[in-house]
């Protein structure tokens, strides 16, 4: 049995194969091998085609399923995992409206934090354990408000997994995860927030029907089972946003459990069984995978959007020809605090972590007679270890205790320099698996569809790549290479 897993992220599209009975991944591919562009049609904005995700999508799953030889009927399921916070609208036709408004994009940040006091700081952090801030119901009402005639023909407003999965199945639905994602969730009255769609003057119809996060939400159409190669009777039966599902992915499902990721953003999110929030609204909390009314699992979400995109910037304008390997071997041969150059790893749109402003990217203290290439190279590492850092101290004054961090082993913890930094400056051990968004949402595919008769069945052949421990003779340098790099953030935020 054969269950698979999209990835719907703003840099690419990844698809796995995943085998049920051994619980290994029988192959992967991602697509664009560039970086998928990302719009900005005015500063502060980001946007991207649906249909693009899509197109990319089958090429991926055609390719994999012909390089493979899997036998349509041995498919059984499909999970999606999304990027998050994004807007998709659709006519009565399914035909998308407007290009994507997409989790970086900026333009509603005002609008949020003007419902934040209008609509009552108590009530937004205690029943949506959030400010509305620059989340999908913001972005929505900016489109009531700047594009009446789009709004107008809207017949649903999705995020961007609720596309892939009404593609596949044309049954447009989604989640309480995505819904508390997109700050539409009530979690004291367990519905939808009556105060919300009052505020916005948005109908609630917009939204599509709620269904369970693991549960059969519909067949691929037969069209699409023909063209895909596959069977008719697969089903879509998992999806959830990249960073519960990234959590999911590694097996973090109960309190205290705790998962970070270090793409194009970076990410911490811990697993906790209360409703709980940060009065500035600066790490947020949405539902996990496995929330119920009942038992709560509220995932705390650090998010940075200014992470792995600095060191991708940095290799296409700085280190053109450069392999990652190269430039992590040159930062390598730089000390700990990379001579006082400092990297503020920002300028991919606010950030909330600092209220939801727009700080910009910053390159500071720069000595023209000592810094080259691999100075910048070492020094945005630091500062994105250093921005870990930052934000993690906001989840410890919440109460949360942090020892052990599990990752995926890909994007920024591939390079010894960020891992070392990350560990130490962090003071938490990391644990490094072999999994990925992808990965993940195929097992929740199965999981959802029944393969997997429990969450422990799921994971039972997980495996554990590496454990990085801090190291003591390096903690007071990074330390100190930290107070020297927050003194100049200080100026900026």
């Amino acid at each position: 049995m054969v269950s698979i897993g999209f990835d719907i992220g703003s840099s690419s599209i990844k698809c796995s194969l995943f085998d049920v009975e051994t619980g290994r991944t029988i192959d992967s591919d991602f697509h664009p091998k560039e970086e998928m562009k990302i719009d900005s049609p005015k500063a502060g904005w980001a946007e991207q085609n649906p249909e693009t995700w899509w197109e990319y999508a089958k090429l991926l799953t055609r390719n994999l399923i012909s390089k493979n030889n899997i036998k349509p009927e041995a498919v059984k399921s499909i999970g999606i995992s999304y990027q998050m916070h994004g807007l998709v609208l659709v006519d009565e036709n399914r035909n998308v409206l407007r290009p994507s408004i997409i989790w970086c994009d900026s333009r509603a940040v005002e609008i949020g934090n003007r419902a934040f006091k209008e609509i009552g700081e108590e009530y937004c952090l205690n029943n949506l354990l959030n400010s509305p801030g620059n989340f999908t119901a913001s972005k929505l009402k900016w489109v009531k408000d700047n594009e009446p005639d789009i709004y107008a023909k809207i017949f649903k407003a999705m995020l961007p997994g609720d596309f892939i999965a009404m593609k596949l199945t044309g049954e447009i639905n989604t989640t309480v995860s995505g819904l508390s994602e997109g700050i539409f969730w009530d979690f004291k009255e367990n519905q939808i927030s009556e105060k919300i769609f009052d505020y916005y003057c948005i109908d609630k119809k917009l939204l599509p029907d709620i269904v369970p996060t693991f549960s059969v939400q519909g067949k691929i159409l037969p069209e699409v089972a023909e063209e895909l190669g596959l069977n008719k009777e697969t089903v879509v039966s998992y999806r959830a946003g990249d960073q519960p599902n990234n959590a999911f992915s590694l097996n973090v499902l109960n309190p205290g459990e705790i998962a970070a990721t270090a793409g194009t953003s970076g990410v911490v999110y811990a697993v906790i069984d209360r409703l709980n929030y940060d009065k500035l609204s600066r790490v947020n909390q949405f539902a996990h995978v496995n929330h119920s009314h009942e038992n709560p699992r509220i995932g705390v979400l650090l998010c940075i959007n200014g992470t792995g995109i600095m060191n991708s910037y940095l290799r296409k304008n700085m280190g053109e020809g450069l392999s990652y390997d190269k430039m992590n071997q040159m930062s390598s041969e730089i000390e700990i605090g990379s001579e006082g150059l400092v990297v503020l790893p920002f300028g991919n749109g606010a950030e909330r972590v600092f209220e939801n402003k727009n700080i910009g990217a910053q390159f500071l203290n720069i000595d023209l007679n000592r810094h080259g290439k691999a100075h910048f190279f070492r020094a945005a590492q630091e500062g994105i270890a250093f921005t870990f850092k930052y934000g993690i101290d906001i989840i410890r004054q919440m109460g949360l205790d942090i020892n052990v961090i599990r990752a995926g082993k890909a994007n920024m913890f591939l390079s010894p320099i960020f891992k070392s930094t990350f560990t130490n400056i962090i003071d938490a051990a990391v644990e490094l698996y072999d999994t990925d968004g992808s990965v993940g949402a195929a097992r929740g595919a199965a999981l959802g569809a029944g393969l997997f008769k429990s969450p422990e069945e799921a994971f039972r052949n997980l495996t554990k790549f590496e454990v990085i421990e801090p190291e003591n003779s390096q903690k007071e340098i990074t330390n100190e290479a930290y107070n020297n790099w927050l003194a100049n953030l200080k100026k900026f935020i």
